[in-house]
């Protein structure tokens, strides 16, 4: 019988969670769910552990919820961690957000300025988590969905020294699960090999005959709903590029392949409705009155507009393959051993992996051609110098990464964002504490007025 911790059990997105192991008891056997959070969100915590133990009592099986803000006992002989936290919640992804597109650079939660603050606040308590497990639960597997979830993966195995990780998205499932209808099959009637990296892959797609239908299926795509998740503005691909490249990008391309356009509406949000985070901060609002309700024991339709469309199929589906040793292939984060031979054998990519109860053992995908190859070697070693200076502290190499992001544009603008970043993050900075004082004795402030509103309440002010 098997014990699963979730650290962020507080999350909307726990209910999503619980129905997918529900659908998979009979595969994976669970005895006990512990969630665990920080005192911040204790009260969401509760409404989740109530919601999440009336499905389970709806069900046939007999499983025990416990919640506490006790990490170290929810981690105590845990076979299975998940982890889904975001450290200063919605309120952080709001700056992420709001301060890059005060100075009309784009902000997003894992792409750009924005998800290398992300990174910056993440990495070091996903580090404390790993000490804990190393302490309570040294067999467990930590199956981390924790965005970015690339970096914080590749941390985990750099920085905490443990290898029983596997890091998880959604987005290589909803390409698997909405791509075959396009070209009029189902799913089992097509094989997909993914590589790259975390919100920054490729992949191609063959029939069971071994034919590579990839072209048919980006030609669909050019006409057709692509079944993007909720959290990505749909401007179409060139044509002439994806006809290049003979491979289907990651939905994230977007960022990079049509800055201008995603920037612009990124920038008409930000001057009108308000910004992704802002809306999700009201749609989870939504979700938590839903979850106080004593009859409700389903996860409720409304959930899918959080973004997170397939996430307990990912999560639960790569649980039961480890446990049933069950090789099964799935999409996930894990160390390179040379699948990509265009990268460092000892780093973290994104790739189809055979699932079992030694982990995942990534499938080989070759080499990239010359374009590709450029974006995923500038983006793996800036996600390394991301990670160090998420470790370290090293404003310079902080700044660095900023100017190796192609998504910020280099020059004093950059710096002057990332000082406000980290000036309205300081909270989930302690890494950056001395350069803080600094910024502040030199009089940076925060431009963006709803941030610094957030910055003032999250003060007591």
């Amino acid at each position: 019988m098997v014990k699963i911790a979730t650290i962020g059990g507080g999350s909307s997105y726990t209910p999503e969670l619980m129905e997918g192991f529900i659908k998979r008891y009979e595969q994976l056997p669970i005895k006990e769910i512990w969630f665990t959070d920080i005192q911040a969100g204790k009260e969401k915590l509760e409404i989740i552990g109530e919601m999440a133990q009336r499905m389970w009592d709806a069900s046939p099986y007999e499983v025990k919820i416990h919640t506490t803000l006790d990490r170290a006992e929810a981690l105590t002989n845990a076979d299975f961690v998940t982890t889904q936290f975001r450290v200063g919640f919605l309120n952080a992804r709001i700056k992420d957000e709001r301060i890059p597109l005060s100075y009309g650079m784009l902000g997003q939660e894992t792409n750009g300025a924005g998800g290398i603050l992300k990174a910056f606040r993440t990495i070091p308590v996903m580090l404390d988590i790993v000490e804990d497990m190393k302490k309570y639960c040294p067999r467990a597997w930590l199956i981390n969905f924790t965005n970015p979830s690339g970096m914080v993966t590749e941390a985990v195995v750099r920085y905490g020294k443990w290898e029983k990780v596997i890091g998880l998205c959604n987005i290589p499932l909803i390409a698997t699960m909405e791509e075959p209808g396009l070209i009029d099959k189902q799913q089992k009637e097509l094989v997909y090999q993914f590589a790259g990296l975390n919100h920054f892959h490729w992949h191609k797609v063959f029939d069971l005959q071994g034919n590579n239908v990839t072209r048919r299926i980006l030609k669909e795509m050019m006409e057709k709903d692509a079944g993007l998740p909720k959290n990505i503005f749909s401007v179409p691909f060139f044509e002439e590029q994806l006809d290049n490249i003979n491979m289907i990008p990651c939905g994230y391309h977007r960022y990079y392949y049509r800055q201008e356009e995603m920037l612009s509406h990124s920038l008409k949000e930000y001057q009108t409705i308000g910004t992704r985070g802002e809306q999700v901060k009201e749609t989870e609002s939504q979700l938590f009155e839903l979850y106080k309700n004593p009859e409700l024991h389903v996860k409720p339709e409304q959930l899918a507009k959080r973004g997170g469309a397939y996430y307990s199929d990912a999560a639960c589906a790569t649980i039961a393959a480890i446990h049933s040793n069950s090789q099964t292939q799935i999409v996930v984060s894990t160390i390179n051993r040379g699948a990509v031979p265009d990268l460092p054998a000892d780093c973290v990519v994104e790739v189809s992996a055979n699932i079992g109860s030694t982990g995942a053992i990534p499938q080989a995908f070759g080499c990239f051609n010359a374009p590709e190859k450029g974006w995923l070697q500038l983006m793996k070693n800036m996600e390394l110098a991301i990670c160090e200076a998420a470790v370290t502290g090293n404003y310079g190499l902080a700044l660095q990464s900023f100017i190796m992001n192609p998504l910020i544009p280099s020059g004093a603008t950059a710096k002057r964002v990332l000082d406000e970043l980290l000036i309205a993050h300081q909270s989930y900075l302690p890494q950056f504490e001395a350069t803080i004082r600094e910024l502040e004795a030199q009089g940076v402030e925060v431009k963006d007025e709803v941030s610094r509103q957030i910055m003032l309440e999250e003060q007591g002010g």
